[in-house]
């Protein structure tokens, strides 16, 4: 069957900077395999660090907010699928595209629960521990009225697919369980323990959780290692570094702020152990899955390994406590025979868990069938039509006002 897909982007993609980035190419690729025509766009202006989206049966529009030319696009256009990258992109065009495009299927790629990231953040910031009601924010509000409109949101962790149907008691037949599907290539290309050396973090700094890693990296957890380790090194890798970050070079204690990686997957390689002692976020961490694919152990938090071991196997270690930390990690980097043990267990989750053909054909099939059953669908929803009927208005009129506005600047 073959179907036209618009994917609107709060940013063009940037695989090699963010997990957001890698997520999105993997969607693209899977609907080009699957015969779909794939249009992305997005109001964002492109960085030099973008991706290429010159592949076969893709083509690009550059977008602009709050203007009526999108509903032109769009009508031209005329979708079967229209998918959003995160609330935000379908807070901006949802109303148009339910305008001008009523039989197109909405989906929400929700990236990670930005309103479960939020809370972790504030809990964090105020030295306490999160509870639940922190969750009820004014972004929670926005984020879930955002998944209600919508035909169907796919959730990447399945820990946020029970806060969504257990906290927020949102309907099981508007979320699709769709984790990271990475191309995985076989063990047999990793360097070995001998060939590798350091510790690393690698993260897109625009994040907060990676801000905040670092920071308790080099203010606990280093400090810890290198009592055990006197010549122990850590290589901390990432886009868009700010000045805070920059600051913390510091080659006499082992600390080295290394700045954009040329390549993520090298630099992963090359290293013996990822440490990543994240204390908030949401969704699944892309440096954690990275790892596994390029035979890097790793040690985590139980909140950045959230949703990601398999059978209670991790390719590491997992604790919350920072003396814990330091000692797994100098266990992990001396004991070649427990960090390949890690290793291989980082093997055994990646097949279980990440194997692209255990989700792809269901994932098809559901789209096709919500699409086969749309009317239904939607009937059995009736509050994200009401959702849609009311917010919208506002929505829309703000949207036009702002229209008209920018309108009357380019006269003057």
């Amino acid at each position: 069957m073959h179907q036209k897909i618009l994917i609107i982007g709060l940013v063009w993609p940037e695989s090699q900077s963010s997990a957001a980035g890698s997520r999105m190419m993997q969607l693209v690729k899977l609907f080009l395999e699957s015969g779909m025509e794939v249009v992305f766009g997005s109001a964002a202006q492109r960085s030099d660090f973008s991706d290429v989206l010159d592949l076969p049966g893709l083509s690009t529009q550059q977008l602009l907010l709050n203007d009526s030319s999108f509903d032109d696009f769009v009508t031209a256009l005329h979708p079967d699928i229209v998918l959003f990258d995160r609330f935000i992109s379908e807070e901006q065009f949802g109303w148009r595209v339910a305008a001008h495009c009523q039989q197109a299927l909405r989906i929400l790629d929700t990236e990670d629960l930005h309103c479960l990231r939020l809370a972790r953040q504030l809990a964090v910031k105020q030295q306490r521990d999160f509870t639940i009601d922190d969750l009820f924010s004014d972004t929670a509000k926005r984020e879930i009225s955002s998944i209600l409109r919508c035909d169907l949101s796919l959730i990447i962790s399945e820990y946020e697919m029970q806060l969504l149907q257990k906290t927020f008691k949102i309907d099981p037949i508007l979320l699709y369980y769709l984790p990271f599907l990475p191309d995985v290539v076989e063990g047999n290309t990793w360097p070995g323990y001998k060939e590798r050396s350091g510790f690393m973090f690698i993260g897109n700094f625009y994040h907060e959780p990676n801000k905040d890693a670092v920071r308790y990296l080099k203010e606990q957890v280093w400090p810890a290692v290198r009592v055990k380790m006197p010549e122990a090194v850590l290589f901390v890798y990432g886009a868009y570094l700010p000045a805070m970050i920059q600051q913390m070079h510091d080659p006499k204690t082992g600390f080295i702020i290394a700045g954009r990686a040329v390549s993520a997957e090298e630099a992963i390689k090359s290293a013996k152990v990822m440490l990543a002692p994240l204390r908030f976020g949401a969704g699944m961490k892309g440096k954690l899955l990275e790892a596994m694919i390029c035979g890097t152990p790793t040690i985590t938090t139980s909140i950045g390994a959230e949703g990601m071991p398999y059978q209670n196997l991790w390719n590491g270690f997992i604790t919350d406590d920072v003396m814990e930390f330091a000692d797994f990690a100098v266990k992990l980097y001396e004991d070649a025979e427990l960090w390949t043990v890690a290793q291989s267990q980082g093997t055994v989750i990646l097949k279980g868990k990440f194997d692209k053909s255990i989700y792809e054909k269901d994932f098809l099939n559901h789209i096709y069938f919500i699409i086969n059953n749309l009317k239904e669908h939607r009937r059995n929803n009736f509050i994200g039509s009401v959702l849609l009927y009311d917010a919208f208005s506002a929505t829309k009129y703000m949207s036009r006002w702002i229209e008209e506005k920018n309108k009357n600047n380019y006269k003057h």
